[in-house]
């Protein structure tokens, strides 16, 4: 049976992604990080990561464990807190950072609604889809999608979330629906750009991935769906912002055993785990989100 520290290893194992930079933070040697890790594959009966001489990564069954022991974690961590922190009135500046996208539709009405209850909060919302350093950027706040891997950071899940393949029916009835992940080399797809780099590797929860190649790309995603809802080509798209063009019609899902695992998060420093504000807003942001779940999840579409 697994136990919490257990867990608690595991993800700051698979968060660094190398067994000496892991020992560093656990303060103990590679070796016993190895020999602990074998111990918790052979309880399981899996393998969790995958091993080279400078890194690893984890496997499809790593990928649900860690995401299991993190929502595990943070419930923990949660509790505790809720217990043993003060209930001190939120007030000072709170800096919130998120996608544009997602920012735009459900975190800046979300802010709306905690400045109205919260009048001694300053909030600042910064839209941007490269990832941010909460630390060096200041940011208290960060709404993002997967778990990052940088240490010194809490963690709350808001919503579960996949990416999945789409396309527009037109551009399928014209191309053809691809089969196999390697048909995609064989069709225009639509690739989002941040800070100059192409994000045309697309990876998927069995280990498998892809180059994608297209003559389309973009750094704004809205403009990337528009792209794809036109019949322009296929892209790799969070379910939260596509579901309601699959329940429509207007996208079909391709190759639907082909997802990629990318939850939405609340993410911030360690040393605001006391913060009434930034717990007060996380709060409500679940109470704002949750309701939603299915509507921008495509688990029960058919």
């Amino acid at each position: 049976m697994s136990s919490v520290s257990d867990m608690q290893f595991f993800a700051c194992v698979a968060r660094r992604r190398n067994l000496s930079e892991a020992a560093l933070e656990l303060g103990i040697t590679a070796s016993a990080v190895s020999r602990r890790l074998a111990r918790i594959e052979n309880r399981l009966g899996v393998r969790l990561l995958n091993r080279t001489t400078r890194r690893l990564s984890l496997t499809s069954d790593g990928e649900s464990y860690l995401l299991a022991s993190n929502d595990i974690i943070g419930r923990i961590n949660e509790a505790e807190q809720s217990i043993s922190r003060a209930r001190a009135a939120p007030q000072g500046l709170l800096r919130v950072n998120a996608t544009f996208q997602f920012g735009r539709e459900y975190i800046a009405p979300a802010i709306s609604r905690f400045a109205r209850t919260n009048p001694e909060v300053k909030v600042q919302l910064e839209l941007s889809d490269a990832p941010a350093n909460m630390v060096e950027e200041g940011y208290d706040l960060n709404i993002r999608f997967g778990m990052p891997l940088s240490s010194g950071l809490i963690v709350a899940r808001l919503l579960p979330n996949r990416r999945v393949l789409v396309a527009a029916p037109s551009y399928l009835r014209k191309h053809g629906t691809p089969t196999r992940l390697e048909d995609l080399t064989q069709h225009q797809c639509i690739i989002l750009r941040q800070e100059r780099e192409a994000y045309d590797i697309w990876r998927f929860d069995d280990g498998e991935h892809v180059r994608a190649t297209g003559h389309l790309s973009t750094n704004d995603g809205e403009i990337a769906v528009g792209w794809v809802l036109e019949g322009h080509g296929i892209m790799l798209r969070s379910e939260w912002d596509i579901a309601r063009h699959v329940r429509t019609g207007r996208l079909q899902v391709v190759l639907p055993e082909k997802t990629h695992e990318a939850g939405i998060y609340a993410v911030y420093p360690e040393r605001l785990n006391l913060s009434a504000k930034v717990r007060l807003f996380i709060d409500l942001l679940r109470e704002t989100l949750r309701p939603k779940a299915d509507e921008l999840s495509l688990r029960n579409v058919k």
